[in-house]
C-alpha cells in the first residue's frame, strides 16, 4: 500500500516510522530538508523536498496518483485541507487532514469536508482530551479503553501488595466463566502474553479485560479500594488540550488551571465555564503555588505543558504532596519509558493517539478503534466478523490463532462478554483483538 505523509514534525516521523515497519510504500513531503535527512537515515521510505510555490509538482513527484492513503500533518490545518482536497482530485484513495481547530470537528462541517474529499479529520487536542477524561472517571487504573460505549473496558492497571490475585498460577484464579481476565503483563522491559502457568507479581503492569458490571468489582480485587472519586482537578498549562478537558468535565468534578502567561490567562477565561473553571496566572510547577491553592484537596493532577521534561517533574512532585491520579503529556517518544520508570500514573501522547486512529485506514477488514498500547508496545482493536469469516468457522481454541495475540471480549446483540477457547465466535459479532509482536494485518486476515 502506498501511503503519502505530508510534514516531517512530531506527528509525521512517528507515522513514518510505524508505516515503515509494516513495510508499507511511503514517500514523506516537507520543506525542511534537514529532517527529510534524518527521517532517511532512520526509516525506509522516499523523500520529496516540497516548495510551497509548487505544491501540485510535489505530490506529482510522490505519486500522488497512486496513493492509497495521503496525510497531511502540517502545523498549518488550511494547508492540510487543501492539500487533502487536491491529492483527492489528483487521485488519491482516501485522505487525511490534522487541524487543530474545534469547529472543524463539528459533523455537519465534516460531511462538508467529506464531499470536498477529505476522507477524515484528526483533531490530536480532542483525542488527547477524551483519554484524559476517561483517565479521571478511573482513579485507580492507568489506562482505560471502552467498547461500544463501555460494554467492554480493558483496564491498564500496576498491581500492588493489595491485589488479591498476586502470586498464584492463573489456571488456579480463571475459570472459563471468569469475569474478568489478563491479556498481558509488562515486567521490567518485557511484554508477557499469559499462560496458566503465569503468576503476577507486585509492580507488574497489567492489561485486565472485563465487562461493564464487573469494573466496580476490580478496584476491590487490584486493592485500590483507598482510590477517591474525582472531584477537584488540577492542571498545568492553559493550551488546546487543557481547553478540551475542561470542557468534557463530567458533572460534579472542578478544574483549576495553571498558566504563566496573563494574555493566554485572559483568553482561557473566555474559553471556559468560569463557575467550574478557576484560571490562576501563576507557575504550576512551583511547590509553593501549587500549596497555596490548596493541591492537597486534589484528586487528580494533570501536566500538559509543552515540555515533557517538566510535566513528569511536576507529577512526581503532586505525587509527593498526596494527589493519587496523575497524568501526564508526554511528546517526546524518548521520554515515554522515562516517564513509565517514573511511576507516573497515566501517560498522554498525541502523536500515538494520532497515528491509532489514521492506522486502521491501512486495513481492509470490518475494523475500527484501534490503539497502540504504549508502555507494552501493542495494538488493541475492534473487529466485526462477518458471514463466512474464518473467525466464525471453528471454537476459538481451534482457530490457529497467533500465540501473539489474544481474544479479549466480544459484544454481541448489545451484550459484552469475555471469550475463551470454548466460545465460538458468530456473524456479527464484535470482537477485542489485542496484538503484541505481530502485525495487526495478519489477525485482519481471519475477519475478511
Amino acid at each position: 500500500m502506498k501511503v503519502i505523509i505530508v510534514g516531517a514534525g512530531a506527528i509525521g516521523v512517528h507515522l513514518a516510522d510505524l508505516f515503515s515497519k509494516i513495510k508499507q510504500d511511503i514517500v514523506i513531503i516537507d520543506d525542511d530538508e534537514e529532517k527529510l535527512e534524518r527521517i532517511q537515515a532512520d526509516c525506509d521510505l522516499m523523500t520529496v523536498h516540497a516548495s510551497s510555490n509548487t505544491p501540485i509538482k510535489s505530490l506529482k513527484d510522490a505519486g500522488v496518483k497512486n496513493a492509497d492513503l495521503f496525510i497531511a500533518v502540517t502545523r498549518d490545518e488550511n494547508l492540510n485541507l487543501s492539500l487533502c482536497v487536491l491529492a483527492k482530485s489528483m487521485g488519491a484513495r482516501r485522505t487525511v487532514a490534522k487541524v487543530e481547530n474545534v469547529e472543524f470537528t463539528d459533523p455537519q462541517i465534516i460531511e462538508s469536508f467529506q464531499a470536498a474529499g477529505i476522507s477524515s479529520i484528526i483533531y490530536p487536542d480532542n483525542l488527547a482530551a477524551l483519554d484524559i477524561i476517561n483517565g479521571l472517571q478511573l482513579t485507580w487504573a492507568r489506562q482505560r479503553w471502552d467498547v461500544h460505549g463501555g460494554l467492554l473496558t480493558l483496564l491498564g492497571i500496576k498491581v500492588r501488595k493489595g491485589c488479591e490475585i498476586l502470586n498464584q498460577p492463573f489456571k488456579s484464579i480463571f475459570k472459563p466463566d471468569s469475569p474478568y481476565h489478563v491479556v498481558a503483563i509488562k515486567r521490567g522491559t518485557s511484554t508477557i502474553m499469559p499462560s496458566g502457568d503465569d503468576i503476577l507479581i507486585d509492580g507488574d503492569y497489567v492489561y485486565f479485560m472485563t465487562t461493564r458490571e464487573f469494573v466496580p468489582n476490580m478496584q476491590h480485587i487490584m486493592g485500590k479500594d483507598d482510590y477517591p472519586t474525582v472531584k477537584n482537578v488540577i492542571i498545568v498549562g492553559g493550551g488546546k488540550t487543557a481547553v478540551r478537558v475542561v470542557n468534557m468535565l463530567p458533572n460534579g468534578m472542578k478544574a483549576k488551571i495553571f498558566e504563566r502567561d496573563s494574555r493566554r490567562c485572559e483568553e482561557l477565561i473566555e474559553l471556559v465555564d468560569t463557575s467550574r473553571v478557576m484560571v490562576i496566572n501563576a507557575d504550576g510547577r512551583s511547590v509553593a503555588n501549587l500549596l497555596e491553592e490548596n493541591i492537597k484537596s486534589a484528586q487528580a493532577f494533570i501536566a500538559l505543558t509543552g515540555n515533557a521534561e517538566a510535566n513528569i517533574l511536576t507529577c512526581m512532585t503532586a505525587k509527593e504532596l498526596g494527589v493519587r491520579k496523575t497524568i501526564a503529556m508526554i511528546e517526546n517518544m524518548d521520554y515515554v519509558g522515562i516517564a513509565g520508570n517514573a511511576d507516573i500514573g497515566t501517560i498522554i501522547n498525541k502523536q500515538a493517539l494520532t497515528a491509532s486512529h489514521i492506522y486502521q485506514l491501512l486495513l481492509n477488514g470490518d475494523v475500527r478503534n484501534i490503539r497502540n498500547l504504549m508502555t507494552v508496545n501493542a495494538d488493541v482493536a475492534e473487529f466485526t466478523a462477518h458471514s463466512g469469516s474464518r473467525i466464525t468457522r471453528n471454537k476459538v481454541r481451534d482457530l490457529g490463532f497467533p500465540p501473539e495475540a489474544e481474544l479479549g471480549g466480544l459484544v454481541r446483540n448489545g451484550k459484552g462478554m469475555l471469550v475463551n477457547g470454548n466460545t465460538i465466535i458468530e456473524p456479527g459479532d464484535t470482537v477485542v483483538v489485542f496484538c503484541h509482536g505481530t502485525d495487526i494485518r495478519r489477525i485482519e486476515k481471519f475477519f475478511i
